[in-house]
């Protein structure tokens, strides 16, 4: 999330965009990273469980990610442009769920959004929280086709770092103490 862990609000959806899937693409990507024939031969896929051609999973997942960070970006942008400075998200430490519902077909036009869930102060990372979101991607008949369960690092605003950790951060330049607290950890 591109704004600080404090200014995070819970269960807002935030719209990351649509995409349009069509023939050509479902092919080029299937065929590039996932060459099974429902995703990359038309006149198969029609004799398939699927009943035609269907996009990869995979391709719906590359396709919301790509639209989550130019929307982020773009978040950013927006909040320099009215003088706020952006917060600072850190990267993504797994991923607990995914599901896809429905297939993507040619010609379906797929809406991601972002929901955080919930949020915690990192135990681990001093100065940063935890996200818990959400990614879902909706077509055009409002039918899920694919959520996933995220999580993600976002960096306090307001943190400080305790003058006992800046005395260890200290103590650890010096030769003889950096030496002694490596061997400790």
């Amino acid at each position: 999330m591109t704004r600080w862990f404090e200014d995070i609000t819970l269960n807002e959806a935030f719209d990351l965009g649509s995409h349009q899937f069509s023939v050509d693409e479902i092919i080029d990507f299937a065929t590039e990273y996932d060459p099974q024939y429902f995703h990359i031969d038309p006149e198969a896929a029609r004799h398939s469980h699927f009943g035609g051609l269907v996009a990869s999973g995979w391709h719906t997942v590359c396709i919301g990610q790509r639209k989550m960070v130019d929307a982020l970006s773009a978040e950013a942008e927006r909040l320099r442009a009215l003088g706020k400075e952006p917060g600072v998200a850190g990267p993504s430490p797994g991923v607990n769920a995914m599901t896809f519902k429905v297939p993507v077909r040619p010609g379906d036009t797929v809406t991601f959004s972002l929901t955080v869930t919930s949020k915690r102060r990192s135990n681990s990372i001093p100065g940063w929280g935890v996200l818990f979101n959400q990614i879902a991607a909706v077509n055009q008949h409002g039918e899920t086709v694919y959520t996933a369960e995220l999580i993600s690092f976002s960096k306090l605003r307001d943190y400080t770092v305790p003058t006992r950790l800046r005395l260890l951060q200290g103590l650890a330049k010096v030769p003889f103490f950096g030496r002694a607290l490596s061997r400790m950890t």
